[in-house]
């Protein structure tokens, strides 16, 4: 499964970490000098959640945000409640 949120498409993204390495000129130094430049990966914060997704519960990677906003919709705890919306979908 792909580090990608299923419903906002959010995924990983990649950066540069600098380290620096002397003393400011301001503070009587001869000014900063980055030292170290090392790729890193910025992730976003996904959760793997139970959604339905075309009717059917599936477990997927959401991103919080997602899940604040109320794109994921969870499944009913019970069974008994899938019946009446069944019930409901089938007479309309």
């Amino acid at each position: 499964m792909p580090y990608v949120c299923h419903f906002t498409g959010r995924k990983s993204s990649f950066g540069k970490q600098r380290t620096w390495r002397g003393q400011a000129i301001k503070k009587g130094g001869f000014g900063l000098k980055p030292t170290g430049i090392t790729r890193r990966k910025f992730r976003p914060n996904l959760r793997k959640v139970t959604a339905l997704i075309d009717g059917v519960p599936q477990r997927v990677l959401a991103s919080t945000r997602a899940i604040k906003e109320g794109l994921v919709v969870k499944p009913l705890k019970r069974k008994y409640g899938y019946t009446r919306q069944q019930k409901a979908a089938a007479g309309n």
